[in-house]
């Protein structure tokens, strides 16, 4: 009778009622799922996990594995109930609405869920579906005053969307006007601050404020809240308008300073970095509650001008609107935008989460699968950048060479132009979008520690380095497709697999991506030796997605959109920063993120009295992992050159100098249109495409080819890398080696 109720039990859970793609996206998002491993627990592939979660074409699990989803999506839905619906905000129309003067920019609805999106191969077809965008309307300085944070703004939906903990948004921007201390509030919303000291303005904050954001993922943790302090404010309470040059070399003011010694007195603490530019204040945590504030100071030089234009000189309600963006569409700044490009990294993969509960119901902290977890793990030795302690026994003046030093970088390569160049008009610059994001995109990177092998045979799916020689990859014939081969002139051609595009003249460090394409070459490798990593995911996944989707939300903003035509993709780059110059400044933050983050998995030592041998600071992360940007670096190159070869091979067209994302060519007319094969309004299958997607290219610039010629000859410099100073044709930091 058992097996007869049994077999009716599973009758029942094979039509079992599923929720809509959207809510098993979120609960296993909520979770900190992957698509991979949700796929390996099911025993069935990723695209098929992907296909039941398709907002578009949802496809339906059937038999045992629908039983067992079923399970797993009830089970899910215990620990993570929907939140309550809640009016989504509108879109960026480009101009206010009469009725409508506000600024929101704090997080949608349903930001608590907004966690690393599964990696897709195009970008969504519009920027209204690539995230859930706050409305903006362009320029608008008008705000609603009020002295409390519980009536809502008369001109705007609250700044911090659903979750009321955070009802005003993520940040504020204090300032002083006729002897008030205001607070600008995202959405367009001025806060009355009743604080009269720092302290004060800290519990203010925390107490009464409702400023943060939600998390971005299910074992994540809330952001602190962001006070941004003007000029007036700082000198309201007590702080320089400026720091010393001392200061400013130190990275804070000193500890003897009054303001300092208010916050020992009232129990409020400072992380190691002092009170700089970037301040974090806080008590220690009682279980599970923070009390933390940060603080942004611009005019100590917090917001870097390379990365954030004039932020700095806009107003208050302005600037809350900028960084508002930058929060609710990346994430609440933590420092530089490389600091903020890291934490991403950590806030979408925590390194732990809450284990199962015990027999008495309690939970404990392990490790979150697909995290690099808490502690630092070695580099390989080859992966060490000079002057690490495993290096500390080489002789002191040793100079490491390729079969010693694993050397990942962008290319900077570039070549005298033949004859026949000469005899062309211009020459056209194109640029990868976000190029590095763009690498990221589905890399399978090592998450633990590297393990050494003797003469392995190569996996391309493993990540790691190999010691290889790949100087007998003649590019003078590829394969550029399925048994077909191409016939190139491999002296107009750079090297894929060294930055200054020399071809290598014996064993090397690579990594994985680089020794894969050699194979794509149609070639074989024969590794000496490797460090490979058999702990490895696609921990770059969300990261590049929340990224992407920030970049196109707001270039859609900007009128570029991701499913432009490619003349109506150019004229709308012509001037769009024009627009809305705010919006602008976020663009180019958004994209310092991306080069900033993978810039910190391997930072140098600042400083701090160090000397070679020892360790620095960095070291001490588990987010200190120089191996995962070499793979990012070499990818990133990589489906640089493979595009250049598609291009040369289909139009007897090369290069003529690349600087890492911008590649130039020396041709007849003026547009990127005038050489890219386009047929049908297609273009060449694995060339290069033009749009605003990560990894499409756009119009970097034009120069005349007799521009380039008199150029490298006033310098004496015939492969001067003309690629550097395409933009605009200046020319101003040439280095003939004199």
């Amino acid at each position: 009778m058992s097996e007869l109720f049994d077999a009716v039990d599973a009758l029942v859970a094979s039509r079992a009622p599923l929720p809509p793609a959207e809510e098993r996206k979120r609960l296993r998002q909520a979770h900190g799922l992957t698509l991979d491993e949700v796929a390996a627990a099911l025993k069935v592939r990723r695209a098929t996990v992907s296909g039941w979660e398709s907002v578009k074409k949802t496809t339906e699990p059937r038999g045992p594995e629908r039983e067992a989803y079923a399970r797993l999506l009830d089970k899910l839905a215990e620990l993570y109930p929907a939140p309550a619906a809640a009016p989504v905000p509108s879109t960026f129309t480009g101009q206010p609405a009469p009725q409508e003067r506000t600024l929101s920019t704090g997080p949608s609805p349903d930001a608590a869920a907004m966690t690393a999106q599964e990696n897709t191969p195009t970008a969504p077809a519009s920027a209204e579906q690539a995230v859930p965008r706050p409305a903006l309307t362009a320029k608008a300085t008008s705000t609603s005053r009020r002295p409390g944070t519980r009536k809502a703004a008369a001109a705007g939906p609250p700044a911090g969307g659903a979750d009321p903990r955070f009802e005003n948004g993520p940040l504020a921007v204090i300032d002083v006007e006729d002897g008030q201390v205001l607070a600008y509030c995202t959405g367009g919303l001025i806060l009355d601050v009743p604080a009269k000291s720092i302290p004060a303005l800290v519990e203010w904050t925390l107490k009464e404020a409702k400023l943060g954001q939600p998390k971005l993922s299910g074992p994540g943790k809330d952001a602190d809240p962001l006070l941004v302090l003007t000029e007036a404010a700082l000198e309201r309470y007590g702080l320089p308008v400026a720091l010393t040059e001392e200061e400013r070399l130190a990275g804070r003011i000193p500890e003897s300073h009054k303001v300092i010694k208010q916050l020992a007195r009232a129990e409020w603490k400072l992380t190691k970095r002092g009170f700089g530019p970037w301040a974090r204040i806080y008590r220690p945590a009682t279980g599970s509650e923070r009390a933390c504030v940060q603080l942004c100071i611009p005019s100590w030089h917090a917001l870097d001008s390379r990365h954030w234009g004039e932020a700095g000189q806009l107003a208050p309600a302005e600037l809350a609107r900028l960084l508002g963006v930058y929060a609710s569409r990346v994430m609440t700044p933590r420092g530089s935008t490389a600091v903020t490009g890291l934490e991403l990294m950590t806030a979408l993969h925590p390194p732990t989460r809450a284990s199962e509960p015990d027999a008495t119901g309690k939970r404990y902290s392990e490790h979150n699968p697909g995290s690099l977890g808490k502690d630092p793990v070695d580099c390989a030795p080859c992966e060490a950048p000079d002057g690490h302690p495993l290096l500390k026994d080489l002789p002191r003046f040793h100079v490491r060479g390729p079969a010693e030093k694993l050397f990942e970088e962008a290319y900077d390569w570039a070549r005298p132009m033949t004859d026949a160049e000469c005899t062309l008009r211009h020459l056209v610059g194109i640029d990868v979008n976000m190029a590095f994001a763009a690498g990221a995109n589905g890399l399978v990177v090592g998450l633990g520690a590297p393990t050494h092998v003797k003469a392995p045979v190569f996996d391309a799916k493993l990540p790691g380095s190999w010691l290889v020689d790949l100087s007998h990859v003649d590019l003078s014939r590829v394969k550029v497709g399925k048994d077909k081969w191409a016939q190139l002139d491999a002296s107009l051609l750079p090297s894929p697999f060294t930055p200054n595009g020399e071809r290598p003249e014996g064993p090397a460090w690579y990594a994985t991506p680089t020794v894969a394409y050699a194979v794509e070459l149609g070639y074989e490798v024969r590794p000496l030796e490797a460090y490979v990593r058999y702990d490895n995911g696609r921990y770059l996944d969300g990261w590049y997605n929340r990224l992407r989707d920030a970049f196109l939300a707001t270039m859609a903003d900007l009128g570029v959109h991701a499913d432009m035509e490619p003349a109506g993709f150019l004229a709308a780059m012509d001037g769009y920063k024009e627009h809305d110059p705010q919006l602008a400044i976020a663009v180019s933050a958004i994209k310092a993120t991306v080069k900033g983050g993978l810039g910190k998995l391997r930072e140098r030592p600042r400083g701090e009295g160090w000397r070679p041998g020892e360790p620095w600071r960095a070291l001490s992360r588990p987010t200190w992992r120089p191996d995962i940007r070499a793979a990012v670096i070499s990818r990133t190159r990589i489906n640089l050159h493979r595009k250049i070869v598609k291009h040369a091979a289909f139009t007897g067209q090369y290069p003529v100098a690349i600087l890492s994302d911008c590649v130039v060519y020396a041709v007849d007319g003026t547009s990127p249109l005038d050489f890219l094969p386009y047929r049908d309004g297609k273009p060449l299958p694995g060339g290069f495409k033009l749009g605003i997607n990560p990894g499409l290219v756009k119009h970097e610039g034009t120069q005349e080819v007799l521009w380039g010629e008199e150029v490298r000859e006033r310098f004496n410099a015939p492969e001067l890398n003309l690629a550097r100073y395409i933009k605009d044709g200046s020319v101003t930091d040439v280095d003939n080696g004199e």
